[in-house]
């Protein structure tokens, strides 16, 4: 039995909840049982899309659990939870199955690493996001010093990486940290509305679409076209693909196998 990990399915979408009170704290733990559920889930050909929410009002995920550092300073060639975080991440990359974070209340430090690792981040009006790591001495070091400037840009990830300082809701839609921002009671709908919507795409091409995005990001722009171009054979000669095109001809809804 899952101790911090809880999911339940609404049609294709899976919720996945972490709850450690009072603020989830990504204990080591806690990720390896996050794993573990994500590779069950991805394999699952009924989960077409994944929701990431934190339990509780007060939180998606504060950080790291810093109560675990001290232990880490003897065995720092490990990493601690700041490998797990990566690891974590590299799962997630890899997966055929789209992610989308419901961020509410704090999302710091490992809390924002984890909701980057998402495709599609939905926040709470509500929610305060950063990188605090510096205050402790730290840096980021499960993803903070390498996919927020690759999604804020250099001078906004270096302003909090630096500070330590959190940037509310607003702020971090107008800088592209987030895709939406909605009233809290609307969160989950939110999410999960996003969510179905992906679910109904054809699974193969939404996993062709997140390998691409995964393996040619930092790619010169030729070569980058060029996989694009093998990319959308693949999904042209899929079975998804050959429906899709047929129901568009037929006039009806199409019938995704993944294939």
């Amino acid at each position: 039995m899952s101790t911090y990990i809880s999911s339940k399915r609404q049609d294709a979408v899976a919720l996945v909840t972490i709850d450690n009170p009072p603020m989830n704290a990504l204990s080591s733990s806690l990720l390896e049982e996050l794993e573990t559920e994500i590779d069950a889930l991805d394999t699952d050909a009924d989960v077409r899309a994944i929701v990431l929410r934190g339990a509780g009002e007060r939180a998606f995920v504060a950080g790291a659990d810093i109560k675990e550092f001290p232990a880490l300073r003897e065995s720092a060639t490990e990493g601690g939870s700041a490998r797990g975080i990566q690891r974590l991440g590299r799962r997630m990359d890899a997966a055929a199955t789209p992610f989308v974070a419901a961020i509410r209340g704090f999302c710091l430090g490992g809390g924002l690493e984890l909701a980057m690792c998402c495709d599609i981040r939905v926040c709470a009006d509500d929610a305060r996001l950063g990188q605090p790591e510096i205050k402790l001495g730290l840096i980021p070091g499960g993803g903070g010093t390498q996919r927020l400037p690759r999604l804020v840009g250099h001078g906004r990830a270096m302003f909090l990486n630096l500070t330590g300082e959190f940037v509310d809701a607003e702020t971090a839609y107008a800088w592209r940290l987030v895709e939406k921002v909605v009233p809290v009671a609307e969160l989950d709908e939110a999410a999960v509305g996003i969510a179905s919507g992906i679910a109904a795409q054809s699974p193969h091409a939404v996993a062709v679409l997140r390998e691409l995005a995964r393996t040619t990001r930092d790619l010169p722009l030729d070569e980058g076209l060029r996989r694009e171009a093998d990319g959308f054979v693949r999904c042209l000669r899929s079975e998804d693909g050959a429906e899709g095109i047929a129901a568009f001809i037929e006039k009806r809804a199409p019938v995704f196998s993944g294939r």
